[in-house]
């Protein structure tokens, strides 16, 4: 009775179905109990069901994600909220999907990898198989290209930093079907330790032979013995200054490349668009101008001495309060709590507000001076 039950709220009929039971299971809506059957038909909460599991390196996997009902599709090159149940406790994290963007409720691709102090990333990475329930938010970000397409583009990437750009190349791909197109002139430079490690090494390779558009430069760190650095550029891609350039990896290397084209000047600097995992903190959160702070959880009835630059979650955390949390980057919007008084400070913009009642994000504001939050 229950398989028949599903399969009618799927089709025509189910949606007259849908829209009558509405109606008596107020307050509560059908998907509600929907999801006690399939968690997929909850559209409330975004699920999403692990089809497959497919490794890329030793420490690298792609899962192959089926959404359910409410998973509302994304753009090449955008992240999104995945919740893990571990233990009985929802940790959310971000990640960027790695597949070309499909029609609506196809499967998309996510490509994790395992942090060696990464509870999450290792939970995707290692001990996930097909089957497992997944919660999903929205899919965030701007880290996508715009239309048209620039004439000439330059995707330089380092690590698990490819993976949102490895979705816009699979999406140029199945746009231009294999054909010399509109994807304009396309050069990809990608660092990895060694061929092993590269993930998507083999597909990269076959679409550099197969697109005529896309140049694909892959270095090597262990056996070439130096790193590309924003100096040696030059000699992979000459007109790098020219070009509208992506690029994802590791803080340091960011850095330096935002430096780079920032030596070159405004029109060279505009070109460059930066995809951080974490967010960058400014100095004045954590050294000269900050100042040391006072939090108050109202509710709880705990006082907690701050030190400049540490979030509100990390220092109720370690006194113990019940703190709402989530991707803990500033993206998920999961551990927000009004201000009862006070000033914060944003860690990721360095701005200060001070509004009661106004909903701060824990996870990447602290303190200034006294401050009290309703936990």
């Amino acid at each position: 009775m229950g398989t028949t039950f599903l399969t009618a709220v799927r089709g025509r009929s189910g949606r007259l179905l849908h829209a009558a039971a509405a109606a008596l299971t107020t307050p509560l809506l059908p998907a509600d109990y929907l999801a006690l059957f399939d968690p997929l038909l909850g559209g409330r909460w975004p699920a999403g069901r692990v089809e497959s599991v497919r490794p890329e390196t030793a420490e690298a996997t792609t899962l192959v994600i089926r959404p359910g009902r409410g998973w509302g599709g994304f753009r090449a090159g955008q992240y999104v909220p995945v919740g893990v149940d571990i233990d009985g406790v929802l940790h959310w994290r971000t990640y960027s999907l790695s597949s070309a963007p499909g029609r609506p409720g196809e499967p998309f691709a996510l490509t994790v990898k395992a942090l060696p102090d990464g509870l999450v990333s290792g939970r995707l990475a290692q001990d996930t198989g097909p089957g497992t329930v997944l919660r999903l938010g929205p899919a965030q970000g701007d880290f996508t290209l715009p239309e048209p397409l620039p004439e000439r583009t330059l995707f330089l990437t380092a690590g698990i930093g490819l993976t949102p750009v490895m979705s816009m190349l699979r999406a140029l791909a199945r746009r231009q079907g294999g054909r010399n197109a509109s994807a304009g002139d396309v050069v990809l430079v990608h660092s990895a330790p060694d061929r092993a490690a590269t993930v998507f090494g083999r597909e990269l390779r076959v679409l550099s032979r197969r697109m005529p558009w896309l140049r694909v430069h892959l270095h090597h760190t262990r056996t070439s013995g130096r790193r590309l650095t924003p100096q040696r550029l030059s000699a992979v891609c000459p007109d790098w200054r020219e070009r509208q350039t992506w690029t994802c990896g590791p803080g340091p290397m960011l850095d330096a490349l935002r430096q780079h084209w920032h030596e070159q000047g405004p029109a060279v600097e505009r070109r460059l668009h930066l995809e951080r995992f974490r967010p960058a903190l400014p100095a004045a959160a954590s050294g000269a101008g900050a100042e040391d702070g006072l939090i108050r959880f109202q509710r709880t009835g705990v006082d907690v001495p701050a030190g400049a630059g540490v979030p509100l979650l990390r220092a109720g955390e370690a006194a113990g309060v019940a703190m709402p949390s989530g991707c803990r980057m500033g993206i998920c919007f999961g551990c927000v709590a009004s201000l009862v008084q006070g000033r914060v400070r944003d860690l990721r913009t360095g701005e200060i507000t001070g509004e009661p009642g106004t909903l701060v994000q824990t996870c990447v504001c602290t303190a200034v001076g006294t401050v009290a939050v309703d936990l």
